[in-house]
């Protein structure tokens, strides 16, 4: 499961979600990403799903990259608790992603099956999502 080795403090507090983001909106390493076109947490869970979803369709050919990582830690107090006594204990933890976000990237493999490998990952998220092409990204035919 992902999260943070080692963290400064514990408990964070929730912050904003608004703008988009523009650092990270760009296909930097494969040819295909997948964008966030809402802002939302993505848990780590949540990315886990997408990176298995991803590598099961792909079979081990091509290469995956994954752009957001989930550093920020979600605290909650148990159920039937009353007011008071603190924050809670941290329950998981999430990444913020904010609408432009290239999520996943993909490289190496065809388009076609890049495309049904996203749209998998796609499936496994709370939010629309789009796929993007890199810049500079020309089809081969063979």
């Amino acid at each position: 499961m992902l999260m943070p080795k080692r963290v400064k403090y514990r408990k964070q507090q929730r912050g904003r979600m608004k703008g988009k983001d523009f650092r990270g909106s760009n296909v930097d390493f494969g040819d295909f990403g997948l964008k966030a076109l809402e802002p939302h947490w993505i848990t780590a869970r949540q990315i886990e799903a997408c990176r298995i979803a991803i590598n099961r369709k792909l079979k081990k050919e091509g290469e995956i990259w994954i752009r957001i990582f989930p550093d920020k830690p979600v605290s909650k107090k148990p159920l039937e608790t009353r007011m008071g006594k603190g924050k809670g204990a941290p329950e998981f933890w999430v990444a913020v992603v904010r609408p432009g976000r290239i999520m996943f990237e993909v490289g190496g493999v065809s388009k076609e099956k890049a495309y049904e490998a996203l749209n998998a990952a796609a499936q496994k998220l709370p939010i629309k999502t789009k796929i993007s092409t890199r810049v500079d990204y020309e089809e081969v035919e063979a």
